[in-house]
């Protein structure tokens, strides 16, 4: 999926604000963005319309999606405590300021109104704020943007499917919330099975730029070329609606994105499925994580937050509203520059396979 390539802001509530390596056999359609520097992200992709939609979707995983500015989210009380552990700087204002890409559904996107900002990234920042007494405040930027803005202080936390990975952890800490996978897709009537390298040589694959996915099909390329065998072509659309045309249309073979976005379409379209499964850090684990600034403090409290609501089942319960109980951690974990590597993996609570299927 492809990146806005123009900065986008637009703010939830009011209030103050505060104070790429050459690529293989690649197609460029559309307007891409600038390359992002601290590549091998987990961007949920491109601005996902969602006008003139129906408020729910009733879909063949049981779940219904309430695509409405009306969310009537899962909430938490204020936890004393936990409020307590928010850093003087960051909760003088009364407000948690995150942001969120607005990208895909379930992940973040917009509501039938065009512009408020809802999905399970929305959810999971709305119980964080309540159980640390603090006022939820979401600003939809561009995925290029975030990390520049949550180091110059005007975002507090991301909460966009941000992966963990070695080069942000040297200027962000993590609290892990969600199990990270990659995702291909392809029309229906396809025969593809893919489990690596081998199952994607010359076939066309539409992928975001900057984003881990790209740094697996770069990978993969190269596990290709090494075998003398044909690489696969990147293809890169200038909008989510774009990429799934070409894919619905036999342009490209396969697109490749985060896991709950294609199992969504698969499970609300009758031309689309999921052939394949990917952790997002292969050839390693990631995990999903809130983003927060390198040594500010805020990290812990978040994790802290995370695991009250895992312990007290609202964070099952958002994660169930879309659909995504499959990617639910055990316990949220603080990762940084100084653990990264070594802290405790977080894997998805449903023993799920790479294909998604039960044990």
């Amino acid at each position: 999926m492809a990146i806005s390539s123009a900065p986008h802001t637009a703010r939830a509530s009011t209030g103050p604000r505060r104070t790429r390596a050459a690529l293989p056999a690649v197609v460029l359609i559309g307007t891409l963005s600038g390359t992002l520097a601290l590549s091998g992200c987990a961007d949920p992709g491109a601005s996902a319309a969602s006008g003139g939609q129906p408020a729910t979707t009733a879909a063949r995983n049981g779940v219904v999606y309430n695509t409405s500015p009306d969310q009537q989210r899962i909430r938490a009380e204020k936890d004393a405590a936990l409020a307590a552990k928010v850093p003087a700087l960051i909760g003088k204002d009364g407000k948690l300021t995150v942001a969120t890409t607005a990208g895909a559904i379930p992940l973040s996107f917009h509501a039938t109104d065009d512009k408020t900002p809802i999905g399970v990234e929305v959810d999971l920042a709305q119980l964080v704020a309540d159980k640390l007494g603090l006022d939820l405040d979401v600003q939809v930027t561009s995925w290029e943007n975030w990390p520049l803005k949550t180091q110059s202080g005007d975002f507090e936390a991301v909460f966009s499917n941000v992966g963990i990975n070695a080069a942000r952890v040297k200027l962000f800490d993590f609290s892990s919330y969600r199990a990270a996978y990659m995702g291909f897709e392809a029309k229906k009537s396809s025969g593809y099975n893919i489990k690596g390298s081998d199952d994607i040589s010359g076939l066309k694959i539409s992928v975001g730029s900057g984003t881990n996915q790209e740094k697996i099909l770069i990978a993969w390329n190269k596990e290709l070329e090494a075998k003398g065998k044909a690489p696969a072509v990147l293809q890169y659309y200038s909008s989510d609606a774009d990429t799934i045309l070409a894919l619905s249309s036999g342009r490209t073979d396969l697109n490749l994105a985060p896991y709950p976005s294609v199992t969504y379409r698969e499970n609300t379209r009758d031309d689309l499925k999921v052939v394949g499964k990917v952790n997002a850090g292969w050839p390693s684990e990631t995990l999903v994580a809130a983003t927060t600034l390198k040594g500010n403090g805020l990290a812990p409290a978040i994790t802290d937050a995370l695991n009250s609501a895992i312990k007290d089942g609202s964070y099952a319960k958002v994660l169930d509203r879309w659909g995504l109980s499959e990617e639910a951690l055990p316990e949220s974990t603080t990762v940084t520059e100084a653990n990264f590597g070594t802290a405790p993996s977080g894997k998805a609570q449903t023993g799920k396979t790479q294909t998604g299927k039960t044990q």
